[in-house]
């Protein structure tokens, strides 16, 4: 589900459901910042991360420890880009070169209706207008559900660059419907405006984060990518 969100240059990786191996599928270092976590969060942390690590495989990156940083956003090996997601009985890690992409996020959510006045906190009002019209054309999806995890995607891409909070007023994101549908669910296109000055990216400011999103099984995902304006950082410089 997450890949097809995802331009070809990023491999992704999920799991429906826990891993089995839990605590023994984590590093010492992973098991050190889970001191006074409760069983649940155990989990998922561990679910994430065999999902990292099988991405790293796939990326061709020697897999090892995904410690969280600043505001709890992964820290990913030297050269490589990456979001993480995770909700009741799914969880999907997303990687790519930093060469590649400039930054991603990835998020997905159960297929339920937010709780009562959450709307209220995350929707602007065009926004809002918006989501009845889309309410109104397909009644089936929780447009609300979605707005809520793209302002959550375009968050995870705009923070590793910026080291900024992002508040749910900071970007105003259209939500566009494929034509043609898939086979066992709804997609289509997301169109985030920055309403505060941009992130720098390889010397140009951005304003506007792009991504994807789908519906399906009971869940929902949407993922954001920012490509390089210009030709992207050297190799090894760890930019």
């Amino acid at each position: 589900m997450m890949e097809e969100l995802l331009p070809e240059s990023v491999v992704a990786v999920e799991s429906h459901g826990d891993d089995p191996a839990g605590d023994a599928s984590l590093y010492p270092e992973e098991l050190a910042v889970l001191t006074r976590a409760v069983d649940k969060r155990r989990r998922e942390f561990a679910t994430v991360r065999v999902c990292a690590r099988r991405a790293m495989e796939k990326l061709g990156v020697a897999p090892g420890p995904v410690l969280p940083g600043e505001r709890g956003a992964p820290r990913w090996p030297e050269d490589v880009i990456g979001s993480m997601t995770h909700c009741e009985g799914y969880g999907a890690a997303a990687l790519a070169r930093a060469g590649d992409l400039a930054s991603l996020g990835i998020d997905a959510e159960p297929h339920l209706a937010l709780p009562d006045d959450v709307l209220d906190a995350v929707a602007l009002p065009g926004e809002a207008d918006r989501l009845n019209r889309l309410g109104a054309r397909v009644p089936a999806v929780h447009w609300d559900r979605l707005l809520f995890s793209a302002k959550e995607s375009v968050y995870k891409a705009w923070f590793p660059l910026t080291g900024k909070w992002l508040d749910f007023s900071g970007a105003d994101i259209d939500i566009s419907l494929d034509r043609a549908p898939v086979t066992d669910g709804l997609s289509g296109d997301l169109r985030a405006q920055l309403l505060v000055p941009g992130p720098v990216v390889d010397g140009l400011a951005v304003q506007t984060f792009t991504g994807r999103w789908t519906v399906r099984g009971g869940l929902l995902a949407t993922a954001v990518t920012v490509p390089h304006t210009g030709p992207g950082p050297v190799p090894g410089s760890g930019a």
